[in-house]
């Protein structure tokens, strides 16, 4: 599995009706217990730090397949099915959209009790993440849904959204703690969209360098930096620059670089954990760290494919059959071995089943002759 991953989705209003949202509770409460009996609720982590199960997963809870709402819904449909059975799954989830969101170091220590590591260390992760994928990764979406799911080992994952009102779209945010080497550094593996496009990248492999220098400076007297920023306001930069200078405003930014001075971040990531330390400030140090050293940061999307299926008329590609036939093994599985109801059980192998039909009818058809 990837330790992390994005989806691209097309941002939806509205909620969930409230028979159906109360059927995903009770659904999703057995296949989470299924899995966790199964495999161990590492195994759920790793299930829902795949963008393709969590997808699928929408599908078999019955909501939309490709909208915004599947993350907010889903993930809220197991912390409500899941809540008195924490303790047994071993299995915690926390956070969840808005306000309930910047709730999540609270609930993190509300279960400190009950973990076998310090809960400080999660809610380190939980918020590093976050700051990753709102400021480190300026890709046009603003985090505003974050779930934290977590073990009584330690082990983390989260499932977190933004949002760009602008384009009308949402991107979903995958990570897992087992196999995650650096923070700062290619955290996302899996990363998925349907279309890529312009954003500072200051987790990719190639911003190194970029990283070194920005953390350099953020030890620097804000009065140095300040000056620097004016300077480079005046400047006619490079084509490939896309860092504006125009939207930095100094002097906002003199109390940050005091703040940052003082503390002295000992490196990048340490600079990004620092409270203050946004998108802004991060889009003005990086424009520094090229001006001043020729260290320019990434502006490659850290997504890399579409998070869906694909679609019979080709869009975004044709049907991927593989991870289509995956998602439905998986999910099979997960329901045969749950103790469903009986007409939970059986409502959602038929929709599992008339997906492998409709796709063996498609595959037989023959091909249509041009002319």
């Amino acid at each position: 599995m990837p330790r992390t991953g994005t989806a691209s989705l097309p941002l939806h209003g509205g909620r969930a009706p409230r028979w159906l949202f109360e059927r995903m509770t009770r659904l999703s409460r057995e296949i989470v217990i299924a899995i966790v009996s199964d495999g161990g609720p590492g195994e759920m982590l790793a299930r829902l730090s795949d963008p393709f199960w969590f997808q699928a997963l929408g599908c078999v809870l019955g909501f939309d397949w490709h909208s915004s709402g599947v993350t907010t819904t889903v993930t809220g449909a197991i912390k409500e099915g899941t809540k008195d059975l924490e303790r047994e799954l071993g299995l915690f989830v926390c956070g969840g959209k808005g306000r309930v969101s910047r709730r999540t170091p609270d609930e993190i220590r509300e279960r400190g009790p009950f973990v076998d590591v310090d809960p400080e260390t999660l809610v380190y992760a939980s918020r590093l993440s976050a700051k990753v994928d709102s400021g480190a990764v300026q890709d046009g979406h603003q985090i505003y849904h974050h779930a934290f799911f977590f073990t009584q080992g330690g082990s983390w994952c989260v499932v977190q959204q933004g949002m760009n009102g602008e384009a009308g779209t949402a991107r979903r945010y995958h990570w897992l703690s087992d196999s995650l080497d650096d923070f700062v550094d290619e955290p996302h593996a899996a990363v998925c969209a349907d279309a890529r496009q312009l954003s500072l990248n200051l987790v990719a492999g190639e911003s190194a360098a970029a990283r070194e220098r920005i953390a350099t400076l953020a030890c620097e007297r804000p009065v140095s930096l300040i000056t620097e920023i004016d300077k480079a306001r005046s400047l006619r930069l490079p084509g490939r620059h896309h860092v504006s200078a125009a939207d930095i405003d100094p002097k906002r930014l003199a109390k940050i670089f005091l703040s940052t001075y003082e503390r002295k971040p000992a490196g990048f990531e340490e600079l990004l954990g620092m409270r203050g330390v946004g998108p802004k400030t991060l889009r003005a140090l990086a424009l520094l760290s090229e001006v001043l050293y020729g260290e320019a940061p990434s502006f490659r999307d850290p997504a890399r494919f579409s998070f869906a299926h694909g679609g019979k008329d080709g869009f975004p590609y044709p049907v991927d059959r593989e991870t289509y036939d995956r998602s439905i093994s998986i999910l099979r599985r997960a329901l045969r071995r749950a103790k469903l109801g009986r007409g939970e059980e059986v409502a959602a192998l038929k929709r599992l089943a008339n997906f492998e039909r409709e796709e063996d009818t498609r595959q037989a058809r023959p091909e249509p002759r041009e002319g």
